[in-house]
């Protein structure tokens, strides 16, 4: 007999995941400002207060170094506590207690404390917010070792990624991307399953280039790779995890195309394409056609509401980029 599901949206399947990752353990506890009563700014908690009760459903004050410091301690003694940051562009309160605590614990106590968190936080732009509503700063993380950083782009990828991080015995962040938290539906599992962390996903096959990206980022690209068919055959790597990232996937399929393209809404400066130009030479610099191509945002805050789609790699920059790469 089929297993049960509905058809949910990414956020919705956020919350799925939370509930169901709390109804299987009492160590599970959500956190954050307005996460309660409110049910979280994208309604991603909503109903888990009156499900869970006030002592694992946590509204806490304004005060992301104070929510994220919180979680360390109950971590190292035992429980699981998913901390929310309201937007990515947020959290730099709480980097020092990210970087210097969470993703240290282990190291730091020889392996006597672990620090099994989880920080979510809805992260890019699109939808007509405020730079600091807006930032795509996951480099700044994956940068950090002992910090995982994931980044889903399909409510099932979303739940199952989640059960995966919450069991995770180290720190992840948790990236959602929000343009896309109600952009489409797919059927998601009732029961609860994980997606493995540090496993890349092939959403198109192609044989002339590879194109990497994340998060909000993939459905442009494979609309892209779609107009592109005919005229060129793209393969669309969705990475999923970018810290630890899967090298194996990514050297394989550049083998086969011998070109390759990253997209990415942040900076270009600093920002993943640069290491993932990196691994490729590094790991297949004898099958390299061309150089890798960065299709990116620039390098400036994040704009104001007339510049936003100016910004944002939509898919007729994305194909100019793969033709570029092409044309080498």
């Amino acid at each position: 007999m089929a297993a049960e599901s509905e058809n949910l949206t990414l956020v919705q399947a956020v919350r799925d995941g939370l509930q169901s990752e709390m109804e299987r353990d009492d160590d599970v506890i959500v956190m954050g400002e307005d996460v309660g009563k409110n049910g979280g700014v994208f309604r991603a908690t909503e109903g888990l207060y009156d499900e869970f009760g006030e002592n694992r459903v946590i509204d806490t004050p304004l005060a992301e170094s104070g929510i994220v410091g919180t979680a360390v301690g109950m971590a190292a003694y035992g429980m699981r506590p998913v901390s929310e940051m309201q937007f990515l562009g947020f959290i730099y309160p709480a980097f020092d207690q990210i970087v210097s605590h969470a993703a240290r614990l282990r190291t730091r106590s020889r392996g006597r404390y672990t620090c099994p968190m989880v920080i979510r936080a809805p992260y890019g732009g699109g939808i007509r917010a405020p730079e600091h509503h807006s930032e795509s700063s996951e480099a700044m993380f994956v940068h950090q070792p002992g910090l995982k950083v994931v980044i889903p782009s399909t409510p099932y990828d979303t739940k199952g990624l989640l059960a995966s991080a919450i069991r995770s015995p180290d720190p992840v962040l948790f990236l959602e991307p929000k343009l896309i938290y109600r952009a489409f539906r797919e059927e998601v599992p009732n029961e609860s399953y994980e997606v493995p962390i540090g496993e890349a996903a092939v959403r198109r096959e192609g044989s002339d280039i590879s194109v990497f990206t994340w998060g909000a980022m993939s459905r442009p690209t494979l609309e892209a790779a779609e107009n592109l068919a005919g005229e060129i055959d793209v393969e669309v790597v969705d990475l999923r995890t970018l810290s630890p990232l899967d090298e194996e996937t990514i050297v394989e399929s550049f083998k086969k195309t011998g070109r390759a393209a990253v997209v990415h809404e942040a900076p270009k400066t600093g920002g993943l394409g640069a290491e993932i130009a990196a691994t490729i030479q590094e790991e297949a610099l004898l099958y390299q056609e061309a150089p890798v191509g960065r299709i990116t945002g620039f390098d400036t805050p994040f704009p104001l509401y007339a510049l936003e789609d100016y910004y944002l790699p939509e898919p007729a920059r994305i194909e100019d980029g793969i033709r570029e790469t092409m044309g080498f």
